[in-house]
This record gives structure tokens, C-alpha cells and sequence, in this order.
């Protein structure tokens, strides 16, 4: 009996040992795949930063500094961008439907015309916005830029209310509210600077600034990012009838094919009926200035924002779909931090305490707007609201 009794101990004791052996094995896998999406994440955050602080860099580089004569023309620069943007997301498209890009391309353009025109709006709207971006780089210093048109999240926020009737919770008003008096300290700041240095500024015409100009700039854009990006949302998630049947939503990158082809359409339209599309500073035969033609002044710098642009909206739909708003909300901040640093250096841009602390005050404020309080510092928080931090998708 006893035997009996021990060969049973050693039976039941047999299933603990190989589980034991077998968790290690379970354990080491997880970790590594865990360490490989915290290091997929990590390179999301650089190139999301890299992006970010490349274009407004890279921009205010092509325009500062830039006669008259030789500076690009700003619709030539968002043709191309739009175009690029088209070849990107018609190269996903084809993949994501295996191959049948033609197919899609008449399921949801031609036989649904109707829905097509829907994405007129919107491009419209993002055409105008990225004009007056280029318009508000050249006007303001590359960290004033980049801390003013945070203005987006708080003029989104209340396009989503109007439109969407959205629901934000008193946490994320607060920040709304610390976020525009923030922008209003920066913007005190710098108004109290630009008198400072108009006199040294005028000294240069190919240098001069206009605040005014830029800010008023970055407040109509940040109006229609706001529109722009609730309206393609609700397109975007809308769901589609054909003959009283349910559709799913048509696919993001059909609808960034969409908007880039009407982006286009109306680049190009605004180039003909241009007039004023100033002259190259070369007297042809007849001793009358030559007109720009198409791309002129294009060096290879301005071909880099071509490309960062086109590539942008493929990052941020690898953001919406492998990182969160912990991500997002750092990419801000960090991609502001290097595009003061690396200003300071480049342009010579000087920084004050003011504007110091309205950063600062702007950067939280659109951390905490999308993420909880740290820990320290609160206790049980519940998430009564489903917040979409950036309804504004990729195009």
C-alpha cells in the first residue's frame, strides 16, 4: 500500500514538473515580444518626431533667407505633395485589396459618385490649410509655429462638439482652457519681442517676418484642420448604402486617393486662374520679366518636404494602428523640443522665459487632454468618455 500510495505522489507530482519546465519557455516569449513592441513603438516616437520637426525645419530653411525671384511657388509645392500622396496610397490600396486597385477604384468612385463628391469638402478645406501653413512658417520662428498650431487640438475639439456632439470630460476642458492661455502667453511674448527687432528685421527684405500675418495664418488653418478632419472622420466611419443594403466604410487609403485627386484638381485650377504668380527676375527678348513656370525654384531641399510629406500620412496610420495617445502626446512635445533646439542653432531664434512657460503650459495641456493624470497624482479616475484625441486622419 505504501508503494501504491507513492507511485500516486509521484504520478500527481509528474503534470507540476513539466508545467514548470514549460513556463520559462512561455515567459521568454512573451517578454521578447513584448521588448519588440516597445522597441516598434520607440521607433514610431522617432520617426513621428523626426517628421514632425523635419518639415516646419526644412520649410522655414527653403523660405528664409529666399529672394523673391528664386522662392517656389507654394501651390506648385502642394501639387507635387498631392500627387506623391496619390502614387503612396494608391500603392496601399493596391495592396491592402490584393491587387484589385482598378476594381475599387470603380466600386467606390464610379458607381458611387455621390459619395465620391462627399470628399470634395475636405479637400478643399486641407488645400487652404496647408497653403497657409507655408504662409505661417515664413512668417514665424520654427518653435512659435509649432507651438501655436497646437491651437488645432482646441478649435477640433469644439468643431467635434458642434458637429459630432462629442462628449468631453471636465479634465479635458481644463486642459482646453490651459492650453488657449498658453498660446496667448506665447503669442504676448512674442508680439512684446517683434518690436524689439523690427528695425534689425527691415534691414534684410529677404528675412522679414510679418507676426500678424503668421498667426492670423495659423488661426484660419488650425479653423480648417478643425473641419476638415471631424467632416473626413464622419465620412470616414459613415456607413454606406447600396440599394438598402449595408456597406462597410470605404477604405482610408481609397479615401486619401479621393482627396488627393481632388487636391489636385484644385491645385491645378488655382494655378491657371493665378496671375500674380511672381516673375523669375530674367527679361526675355521683348525686356518684360518671365513668369514662373511649373516647379520652379524647386531645389533638392524642397523635394525632401515632397517625400516627408507624402510619407507622413503612411506614419501616422502606423500610429492610429500600433500606438496610442502616450505616443502621440510625446511626439508633440519631443518634436517641438527639436525644432526649438535644433532653431536655435540653424536660424539664430531666441527664446524667452514668456514663451518658456506658455510651451510648457500648451505641451501638458495636450498630454493630459488625451491620457490620464500620473498616478502621484490622482486616485481612482474613471473613463466615463470614449475621446478620440485626433479625429483629423491621415491624407
Amino acid at each position: 500500500m505504501e508503494n501504491e500510495e507513492k507511485k500516486e505522489v509521484g504520478i500527481k507530482h509528474q503534470p507540476d514538473d513539466s508545467s514548470s519546465t514549460i513556463m520559462p519557455a512561455t515567459t521568454a516569449g512573451e517578454t521578447a515580444t513584448t521588448k519588440n513592441e516597445k522597441m516598434f513603438k520607440l521607433f514610431l516616437l522617432f520617426m513621428m518626431t523626426a517628421q514632425n520637426s523635419s518639415v516646419v525645419l526644412i520649410s522655414k530653411l527653403t523660405r528664409i533667407g529666399v529672394s523673391n525671384d528664386d522662392i517656389y511657388v507654394i501651390n506648385d509645392l502642394i501639387m507635387v505633395q498631392e500627387f506623391g500622396k496619390l502614387v503612396l496610397a494608391s500603392a496601399l490600396e493596391y495592396s491592402a485589396t490584393n491587387g484589385h486597385l482598378v476594381r475599387s477604384i470603380k466600386e467606390n468612385i464610379f458607381d458611387r459618385p455621390k459619395d465620391f463628391f462627399r470628399i470634395l469638402i475636405p479637400s478643399l478645406l486641407y488645400l487652404i490649410q496647408n497653403s497657409l501653413l507655408y504662409v505661417a512658417i515664413s512668417n514665424l520662428t520654427a518653435p512659435m509655429f509649432q507651438v501655436t498650431y497646437q491651437c488645432k487640438l482646441l478649435t477640433t475639439a469644439v468643431v467635434s462638439v458642434v458637429m459630432l456632439q462629442r462628449k468631453y470630460s471636465l479634465k479635458q476642458w481644463i486642459c482646453l482652457t490651459a492650453l488657449g492661455i498658453g498660446v496667448a502667453i506665447v503669442v504676448l511674448g512674442a508680439q512684446s519681442d517683434s518690436k524689439k527687432d523690427t528695425s534689425e528685421k527691415e534691414k534684410d527684405n529677404a528675412n522679414v517676418q510679418n507676426l500678424f500675418v503668421g498667426l492670423m495664418a495659423v488661426t484660419v488653418a488650425c479653423l480648417c484642420s478643425a473641419f476638415a478632419g471631424v467632416y473626413f472622420e464622419f465620412v470616414l466611419k459613415r456607413p454606406t448604402n447600396d440599394g438598402g443594403e449595408a456597406r462597410a466604410p470605404v477604405s482610408m487609403w481609397m479615401r486619401n486617393i479621393q482627396m488627393a485627386f481632388f487636391s489636385i484638381c484644385i491645385a491645378y485650377i488655382n494655378m491657371l486662374r493665378d496671375n500674380d504668380r511672381g516673375v523669375t527676375g530674367v527679361l526675355d527678348e521683348n525686356n518684360e520679366p518671365i513668369t514662373k513656370p511649373f516647379m520652379y525654384g524647386f531645389t533638392g531641399w524642397v523635394y525632401v518636404i515632397v517625400m516627408l510629406q507624402a510619407g507622413g500620412g503612411l506614419l501616422v496610420a502606423a500610429v492610429i494602428k500600433y500606438a496610442d495617445n502616450v505616443l502621440k502626446g510625446m511626439a508633440t512635445g519631443v518634436s517641438v523640443v527639436t525644432a526649438t533646439f535644433f532653431s536655435m542653432f540653424l536660424f539664430g531664434t531666441s527664446l524667452s522665459t514668456q514663451f518658456a512657460v506658455g510651451a510648457v503650459i500648451i505641451l501638458m495641456s495636450v498630454y493630459l487632454f488625451s491620457n490620464d493624470m500620473p498616478t502621484i497624482c490622482k486616485g481612482k479616475v474613471k473613463q466615463d468618455y470614449k475621446v478620440e484625441m485626433s479625429p483629423m486622419l491621415p491624407k
